[in-house]
């Protein structure tokens, strides 16, 4: 037998050995030198990483492009402006109500692109809504936008009412137009507290370790940035004198997303992808952004410039915290350790009396 033949020692003892090197401290996989033969010669390995199986990754990345990323945040920023629409319509604020309403259509609109696009094809969209599975995260998004999308729709198009004329067929239009508005703006809102959670629920499903390991945190990540991202475009677009709930409503977003970050941070070693390299740094940009754009919010009282820098701030930061996210899971997905040493530890706390 030369050096390069494989052993024959038994099949159980080379397990246990592989399976004493995974059980090393530092997570990686050592093997420890071994008689080969019977001349007594000793043949040492260097210690390897514990980066593949059998040359593949330990867990396969997410095969979603970043037109997800992008769905995430105009999804969220629809949600939001249908809610700050339906309060402005209860509050008789006009201007605010027009500007929510078609921000919500257009995020939905996006967001519907945007899923279309990274599924290829516009048929697979349909084929989803054929069953409702209310296991499926991705079944129930798909049904909360189907829903919200023609009633945000409807919402909008009814303020287009005052410019049709007021005699005949359109002046019919012009008059019953406002109060079906009014009906499919609260019904709007009333679905946008799940559109604007799902996908944080969505991503938290997958077997991705940060995101996976972030399910009590995401929902309320994703509920700040979506209040947050409507908050400043109300702030830019709507009347300076319509615009004081919104300055308590970023400073409210603020707080929930603040909380569920520091969550986020405090999940273990998956937590690192949301601290370090390229989606840390998205992640801190996003907090430092909501930082700007509340206290300016706060401070802006009738200053149309400082509304208008509060709302870029607020807009960016919803921008960044979701493309920050999104990054954080595909680094995770790609480096096995996030996913290798959890489960060690996971084995030893429960084999450990």
């Amino acid at each position: 037998m030369t050096d390069e033949t494989p052993s024959n020692e038994p099949v159980g003892a080379r397990f246990r050995e592989f399976q004493a090197g995974l059980d090393q401290p530092d997570g990686k996989r050592h093997r420890q030198p071994r008689r080969r033969g019977g001349d007594g010669e000793q043949l040492t390995v260097p210690a390897a990483d514990f980066a593949s199986y059998y040359g593949r990754p330990v867990l396969k990345p997410p095969v979603w492009k970043y037109d997800i990323a992008g769905y995430l945040f105009t999804g969220g920023l629809a949600a939001g402006s249908a809610l700050i629409g339906a309060g402005a319509q209860l509050t008789g604020r006009p201007g605010l109500r027009k500007v929510g309403r078609w921000t919500a259509l257009g995020g939905v609109a996006a967001s519907t692109y945007l899923l279309v696009h990274d599924l290829g094809r516009p048929a697979r969209f349909h084929h989803m809504l054929r069953v409702a599975k209310v296991t499926s995260p991705m079944s129930v998004g798909t049904w909360i936008l189907a829903a919200f999308g023609p009633l945000a729709g409807v919402a909008a198009v009814a303020e287009l009412a005052p410019l049709l004329p007021q005699h005949g067929v359109l002046g019919l239009a012009r008059r019953i137009a406002p109060p079906i508005g009014n009906v499919a703006g609260l019904a709007a809102a009333a679905t946008a507290p799940a559109l604007a959670t799902y996908t944080g629920v969505l991503l938290a499903d997958t077997a991705v370790p940060s995101w996976h390991d972030a399910y009590p945190s995401l929902p309320f990540v994703f509920a700040g940035s979506a209040l947050a991202a409507a908050s400043g475009v109300g702030l830019i677009a709507a009347p300076a004198s319509e615009t004081a709930p919104l300055r308590r409503l970023a400073l409210a977003a603020a707080a929930v997303e603040f909380g569920g970050g520091h969550q986020l941070e405090r999940q273990g070693l998956t937590s690192e992808p949301y601290k370090h390299g390229r989606s840390g740094r998205l992640v801190k940009a996003g907090r430092a952004l909501l930082a700007v754009g509340t206290v300016a919010a706060l401070l802006s009282r009738r200053s149309r410039v400082l509304s208008a820098i509060s709302g870029a701030a607020l807009v960016a930061s919803s921008v960044a915290t979701r493309f920050g996210v999104f990054e954080a899971g595909r680094v995770s997905a790609r480096d096995p350790k996030y996913t290798v040493v959890p489960q060690r530890e996971r084995l030893r706390s429960t084999t450990q009396p």
